[in-house]
């Protein structure tokens, strides 16, 4: 627990307060207090929030994990990209600070030596280079120990905050003169916006506490520990911090000068000012110290959260999975840390001042906060995780901290356009990156998850149903079974559709109507021994595939399953291709022998084109396949006859690229080389028990391709097509 604490509280204490304290006290005055207060009021509410989703689902990765379980993919990358964006300013923030106090304690140091402190060292190119080898340092420890180390620092910070601690209440026991009240009036010299302001530019400084569910997966029996780490690291930050801003606005503020004016006087370093006050040299030297130690471990927290997001992402293909490389030796996220690395620096030479990294970091953190707390309501409507931390007062902690959390970053996008401008800009690249790059994989890769672990479906509040008509009894129970595999038991619904001939009026039963009762009866049956509970829906129409064009709407259905074993029948196909255009929906179409048995499927053959082409519904339906058994699965692309080493070389990259998406880490991939690449298929699946098909897509609308067709109606197999809705 006190290692998981130790990170938190490295973001947490000192860093903060100290670069900060000038920014709050210039805007709220002594109500500065008030505003760190009030900060940690909102902190401790969406600590409950973590802490609850930490326990839920304790994995590396933080918010983003959490979002990733609870809501779609598309909404777990908008939390991820605020989230990676948010630790990226918070290590900006934390690098101009460790450059701002540790270019000036140099100064100090040479000066004390007797020696002239150069002006470019307190200028903005040595606050640059100073920050930079901070942050590249940084990489570098974490790119060879997990946690890079930096404990040290934690350890340190805290003692030298216990000695000014001690001092300042040593200092305000002995004070004479003077009441204490009268140091702190006038109390709100700028009112409630001046509060408001302060607390928007200072959030960032009780950020750190989410760290320790952040890093979920390496602590050890996380349900217990992650509650206790997170709530520790909070209380001590708060511990240290208030008292802290009472003294630095009491005994740290001379006599006859009030504490706004000294802040706007001394800026950034109005703490170690303050204590100078009241400790001397000595403790000017300690604030200093203490500055260094602070931003430094911050610094390191900061870059240790953004790279395990990215890696996350990376890992989920919501980023380039190239940031999921890892170090060969240390199995660090190298490749990751040096994005985080890169976007860093970039946003030093852009970000002007302490204040306005502080603005935008603490806008991006409330954000992702609120995002946070509407996870964890969700999850626990859900039903969460059995076992987990329950935070009291459900739903009002979740409701009452976002809105507080958005509001406040309202407040501040208006007060700090250029915080909201940016945070505008960043979210704007994510969506266009997410769509342009990143959709395609995302949603293959989590299509599969979702097939892998059907319970993912539960706590995102989906339950798709799947539209299958009857109409063969000797075909339902292999209906049954691929239905199965496209719906999860427990989770996912099936609906038996048998459709009627209408007849003419009499007292006798239509001829139909018992052998319609009879293949529903064995297909409800079947289904209920795959666990399932179907639905069973006998309809009367003219026409079969109009009236599952009107069902499938009715029903909202996901998909639709189509059993044929006569794919030559006259106008089958193009009453298939009719379907497949009005309907919004997934359709599969299984071609199979009569008392075909999905149990039995041991190799399964995944012909595909050119492009590198994924989809998402051939993924679930592997990911299934995977999950009930282990099973061989063989993509295969067939090459013209003349095809370069070089063009064999980079398809069967590709194609390894899309099997890995699709269907994980077991799989083959073999690239043929045929003039005709249907007898090539064919040939293939001599050795296999199904072959899953993809039906090509031409102006939006789903096609049976020649390819497909022949394909299906030679192999020496059963045979699923599969056409996404979109």
């Amino acid at each position: 627990m006190l290692g998981a604490a130790g990170i938190g509280v490295g973001a947490i204490v000192g860093g903060g307060v100290i670069v900060l304290a000038g920014v709050a006290f210039r805007a709220a005055g002594p109500a500065a207090i008030a505003a760190f207060a009030l900060n940690g009021v909102i902190a401790a509410i969406t600590a409950l929030s973590f802490a609850e989703l930490g326990t839920a689902f304790p994995e590396s990765g933080g918010a983003y994990v959490f979002a990733k379980k609870i809501l779609s993919v598309r909404a777990a990358f908008a939390v991820g990209w605020v989230l990676w964006f948010a630790y990226i300013v918070g290590a900006v923030l934390y690098a101009l600070g460790f450059a701002e106090y540790g270019t000036a304690l140099l100064g100090d140091a040479l000066r004390a030596a007797g020696l002239p402190a150069p002006g470019w060292l307190s200028g903005r190119r040595a606050a640059l280079i100073a920050s930079v080898g901070a942050s590249g340092a940084y990489v570098l420890s974490l790119a060879r120990r997990p946690t890079g180390g930096g404990q040290w620092a934690t350890v340190g910070k805290l003692v030298v905050f216990g000695v000014l601690l001690a001092g300042g209440l040593w200092a305000l026991g002995v004070r004479h003169g003077d009441p204490i009240a009268a140091d702190l009036q006038p109390f709100m010299p700028h009112g409630i916006s001046g509060v408001l302001t302060a607390m928007g530019a200072t959030f960032i400084a009780v950020q750190g506490f989410e760290l320790v569910s952040g890093v979920g997966g390496e602590v050890r029996e996380p349900r217990r520990n992650i509650p206790r780490a997170t709530f520790l690291a909070l209380g001590l930050g708060l511990l240290v911090y208030l008292p802290l801003l009472f003294l630095v606005a009491t005994v740290g503020t001379p006599a006859g000068t009030s504490v706004v004016a000294l802040a706007e006087r001394h800026g950034n370093t109005l703490t170690a000012v303050a204590v100078r006050q009241y400790m001397g040299p000595f403790g000017y030297l300690l604030v200093m110290v203490a500055a260094v130690l602070s931003t430094l471990s911050a610094l390191q927290a900061c870059l240790l959260a953004a790279s395990r997001v990215a890696f996350g992402m990376a890992t989920d293909r919501t980023l380039p999975h190239l940031l999921a490389q890892q170090h060969k030796v240390y199995r660090t996220p190298v490749m990751a840390l040096y994005a985080t690395l890169l976007a860093v620096v970039t946003i030093l030479f852009m970000v002007p001042d302490l204040a306005a990294a502080g603005a935008a970091a603490g806008l991006i953190f409330l954000v992702s906060f609120a995002l946070a707390h509407w996870t964890a309501y969700l999850a626990r409507k859900r039903g969460g995780a059995p076992g987990a931390f329950r935070a009291p007062l459900f739903p009002l902690v979740p409701v009452v901290g976002g809105v507080s959390c958005l509001a406040l970053s309202a407040f501040q996008a208006v007060t700090v356009p250029a915080a909201g401008g940016v945070s505008a800009v960043w979210l704007g690249l994510g969506v266009l990156l997410y769509v342009a790059a990143f959709s395609s994989r995302a949603e293959v890769v989590d299509a599969r998850a979702e097939a892998r672990d059907p319970g993912l479906l539960r706590l995102r509040g989906r339950s798709p149903m799947v539209l299958v008509p009857v109409a063969n009894p000797e075909s339902a129970a292999g209906l049954v079974e691929v239905a199965s595999a496209l719906a999860p038991p427990e989770v996912g619904r099936v609906l038996l559709l048998s459709v009627m001939k209408p007849t003419e009026p009499s007292d006798e039963p239509p001829p139909g109507l018992l052998r319609a009762q009879g293949v529903l009866t064995d297909a409800v049956t079947r289904a209920l021994g795959r666990g399932h509970r179907p639905e069973a829906l006998m309809t009367i129409a003219d026409s079969p595939w109009d009236e599952i064009e009107r069902v499938a709407r009715w029903r909202q259905c996901e998909g639709i399953l189509l059993g044929l074993t006569r794919l030559d029948e006259k106008g089958t196909l193009s009453e298939l291709e009719r379907l497949l255009g009005k309907v919004d929906c997934d359709v599969a179409v299984l071609n199979a022998a009569p008392g075909f048995d999905l149990d039995s499927v041991a190799r399964v053959l995944v012909p595909t084109g050119g492009g590198g082409r994924q989809h998402e519904l051939r993924a679930r339906l592997l990911g299934t396949l995977h999950r009930s058994a282990r099973r061989h699965i063989e993509y295969v692309r067939v090459l013209s006859p003349d095809s370069t080493a070089a063009q064999l070389r980079d398809a069967e990259r590709t194609l390894g690229r899309v099997a890995h998406d699709e269907a994980g880490g077991r799989h083959d991939v073999r690239v043929l080389c045929a003039s005709d690449p249907v007898e090539a298929v064919v040939g293939a699946a001599s050795s296999a028990d199904l072959v899953v098909l993809g039906l090509p897509r031409v102006g939006g609308k789903a096609l049976f391709g020649q390819f497909a067709v022949d394909v299906a109606r030679r192999a020496p197999c059963a045979t699923i097509m599969l056409s996404q809705a979109r």
